[in-house]
């Protein structure tokens, strides 16, 4: 359990009291994603060793933004080798989480994860999100286009009602200066800038851009 210790550190400092069979899971990715970098690079080999804050803490952001109700669907389109997707699915099993991307090696990760973990509430498909017909309360993503482009691709995938405590709509997490790629949202985006959850360097210059479904431009 050594790699409990010294990883989940920092897990720990922000999410206290975590339901046993979470913190379990969250505690195993270490070594999960070790293993399969192995075979198939997903994460940088150099961001291994830092996988809790760079990719598991960064994903869980948006476990301090929101919490997801029970019934809720997320779409995580891009997923890449599943952030934040994976981490969100542990912190929220009796939410549904559809994982996407165009990468198929990087879904075969993915599964490979969620198999071991045995997430009941994550299906990994390589897919092309335009070509599905499912809809979600939430869309998220990290780092993954434009979100002008991620809008035209997904604004008609979104459920009518909403039961959370915020509207359905995207959920992003992005960084740097998005001064001019939101220019269009300028007037319906929030930007929840993450050193108010999270003291780590690497969180200064990150953000959610959280911004409702049911806006008109």
């Amino acid at each position: 359990m050594g790699y409990f210790v010294n990883y989940m550190e920092i897990i720990l400092k922000y999410f206290k009291n975590l339901d046993p069979q979470i913190q379990s899971n969250l505690a195993k990715l270490y070594e999960l994603y070790s293993e399969w970098n192995e075979k198939i690079n997903v994460v940088s080999r150099k961001d291994i060793d830092n996988i809790y804050e760079k990719h598991v803490l960064h994903s869980l952001a948006i476990a301090k933004f929101t919490s997801f109700k029970p019934g809720t669907a997320v779409l995580d389109i891009g997923t890449g080798g599943g952030f934040p997707g994976i981490p969100l699915a542990i912190m929220f099993p009796e939410t549904q989480f559809h994982l996407v991307d165009s990468i198929g090696k990087k879904i075969k990760v993915v599964q490979g994860v969620a198999d071991a973990l045995r997430l009941q509430n994550v299906k990994a498909e390589q897919a092309r999100v335009e070509d599905s017909s499912r809809k979600y309360d939430f869309i998220v993503s990290r780092a993954v286009a434009p979100t002008d482009q991620l809008h035209g691709w997904t604004f008609k995938k979104f459920r009518k009602e909403s039961i959370n405590d915020i509207a359905n709509g995207y959920i992003l997490l992005k960084g740097g200066d998005l001064a001019e790629e939101l220019q269009k949202f300028k007037n319906i985006v929030s930007e929840i800038e993450l050193n108010q959850y999270f003291e780590e360097e690497f969180f200064e210059t990150k953000k959610i851009i959280y911004m409702p479904a049911n806006f008109k431009l």
